[in-house]
């Protein structure tokens, strides 16, 4: 067992604590150091997720949350650990829909550790655990995410819980006493509706059993452990005795095999989870662990905890609720159930910093979402805005900080794309283009005639985010096919005032240029603008707030543009359109 009277020194901790900041991080950190100092410790922070199907977008925030508030302690310059539990040593629950080549011939595996479970086909790993865990690691990795990976397959494997193994079967009984408080516990009541969602939707570990099971289906006494086969490899057992002074242990399986062993040298089973997850608390000696909705509620596993880890030395852990991360409008998603997107998804179509700065900006109980469709350009948009106002000096102290832990580490500082090019632009450029790399350069040259672009280079990886968004996620009816030739039907059948806003726009005239001259983004923004104006007697450019008509003149001739354009009534905005086209064919188009 661990022991608690083993104190680090504690004296530097408390006196290079910082004052209470203004962003969430910040005042958590606070809170650890404190509570590591109480404890006699250094802060461990612990994340621990069971490789079960993917690890999606919800489980991120199990990773980034402790990450956070490590990585504020150490830019401190203090000592901090994130330790990572891959629990590898679950059973294998049920077959994941979703997943490519999995069928119900995988349900032959239940019951079995998912380090014992076939990868799915094609991987190149050797396992179901192995598979998932590697992919997820690599996507940590890109996030700048540090920490102690720990398998517990590894773990068990080794004997690492040996001793805590024989202290949780001599206290079976007052394990026993303590969680049968929580059996009778009503269940979520319906119109809790968020809880019950993550309850139905969770990986598994809040639902697992606490070993009462074992009674339940024969066995004559509780035990807090439960064994794998060494024959079919399942934990489709009972124990039917055990010796606490010789640690005999007779366990039998409903495939038939019953065998006796010394539990002191046995390898092949682990705690109930409900028993397993506080006795790591005490092993690792962790100060913060975040959790769940589904793992908060009355008889969940954190709850059950407070009273669990006593027995093993140690208290529970400092640990908040982390509230739900959806995407396109869903408010949760579960691995077990196929189709959420997990971080490379996220991380193929948006720069590792603004993925981080998602969940830095807002407070653990706030729920969120990562947007794939259109609303991305409106995160980059936000995005842009708070890189402007970092620059210009006039961004908050919880935006700074925010936007701090988006773009660096204690150890590292993460690419960022020199030349900030609005995402929705370069979106509209590469659709128009179909990705040609001559044709992006030709446009976006045009962009600033005071600084013209004239590499790719700087525009990356924003630009290989935004290729990867247009080719895979990009709405259907957002993709824009330039006419191949001017509409007669509809140039003929153009209006006076029409045929007036087309000419004012190429052949310029009363203070607008004739548009070869206005070919920036600016110019043409001016120019697209200053047409309505124009043909309501005022200047191209003067300021006009609140005029209803004006903003619907304005509004019809863009519509106009679009349907002699593209063919349709909304588009690109129009500047990026008539760059990404080219003078001689906007003339050609509008004539």
């Amino acid at each position: 067992m661990p022991d608690d009277s083993t104190a680090a020194d504690t004296g530097t901790l408390e006196a290079a604590a910082e004052p209470e900041r203004a962003d969430w991080v910040s005042r958590l950190a606070d809170d650890v150091i404190a509570e590591a100092a109480r404890r006699g410790t250094v802060p461990v922070a612990a994340s621990g997720i069971s490789p079960s199907g993917p690890i999606h977008l919800g489980n991120f925030r199990e990773v980034m949350s402790p990450h956070l508030v490590v990585d504020e302690i150490q830019r401190r310059g203090l000592e901090a650990e994130h330790i990572f539990s891959w629990d590898d040593y679950d059973r294998f629950r049920k077959v994941p829909a979703g997943i490519e080549g999995v069928d119900e011939t995988w349900s032959e595996h239940i019951g079995k550790p998912l380090t014992s479970v076939p990868a799915p086909p094609g991987s190149e790993h050797e396992s179901w655990a192995a598979h998932f865990r590697s992919a997820a690691e690599a996507s940590f990795a890109e996030a700048g995410i540090r920490y102690r990976g720990i398998s517990q397959t590894e773990q068990y494997a080794a004997g690492a819980y040996t001793e805590q193994i024989l202290h949780a079967m001599r206290h079976r009984r007052e394990i026993d006493a303590i969680l049968a408080q929580f059996r009778t516990l009503p269940a979520a009541k319906d119109e809790d509706e968020e809880l019950q969602r993550a309850l139905d939707a969770s990986s598994g570990a809040a639902a697992e059993d606490d070993g009462s099971a074992g009674v339940e289906s024969g066995g004559t006494e509780y035990y807090p452990y439960k064994p794998y086969c060494t024959r079919c490899g399942k934990d489709l057992t009972t124990i039917e005795a055990y010796d606490d002074e010789s640690t005999e242990m007779t366990y039998s399986c409903q495939c038939g095999h019953r065998e006796t062993v010394l539990l002191r040298e046995f390898r092949s089973g682990k705690l109930v989870w409900k028993v397993d997850w506080p006795m790591r608390w005490a092993y690792e000696r962790v100060v913060f662990e975040p959790s769940g909705v589904d793992h908060q509620s009355p008889g969940s596993s954190f709850q059950v905890g407070l009273e669990l880890a006593p027995v093993f030395g140690w208290q529970r852990p400092l640990g908040p609720m982390y509230a739900f991360v959806g995407f396109g409008g869903v408010a949760k998603m579960s691995s077990s159930r196929g189709g959420a997107p997990v971080p490379a998804d996220a991380l193929a179509v948006m720069e590792a910093p603004v993925l981080r700065w998602l969940y830095a900006r807002r407070r653990m109980n706030q729920s969120f979402d990562v947007a794939f469709g259109s609303e991305l350009q409106r995160t980059y948009d936000e995005w842009d805005a708070l890189l402007r106002k970092a620059d210009a000096g006039t961004a908050g102290e919880a935006e700074l900080a925010a936007l701090e832990r988006a773009t660096s580490t204690a150890h590292e500082t993460l690419p960022q794309t020199p030349r900030r090019v609005a995402y929705r632009t370069l979106a509209s450029i590469v659709d128009i283009t179909f990705g040609d790399e001559a044709q992006v350069l030709r446009i976006l040259g045009g962009l600033d005639a005071e600084d013209p672009i004239t590499s790719l280079d700087p525009l990356r990886p924003r630009l290989d985010r935004v290729e990867a968004w247009v080719a895979t996620h990009m709405p259907d009816e957002e993709h824009t096919a330039v006419r191949d030739a001017p509409d007669r039907e509809a140039l003929d059948a153009l209006t006076e005032t029409e045929r007036d806003g087309v000419r004012l726009l190429l052949d310029g005239g009363q203070g607008l240029p004739a548009i070869e001259e206005a070919w920036t983004l600016d110019g043409l923004t001016h120019q697209v603008y200053g047409v309505a104006k124009v043909q309501r007697g005022l200047e191209p450019g003067a300021m006009v707030k609140g005029d209803k008509e004006l903003s619907a003149a304005q509004r019809a001739f863009f519509a106009l543009l679009y349907r002699l354009l593209v063919g349709r009534e909304t588009g690109p905005r129009i500047p990026t359109l008539l760059l990404a086209i080219g003078r001689e064919r906007v003339r050609e188009l509008l004539t």
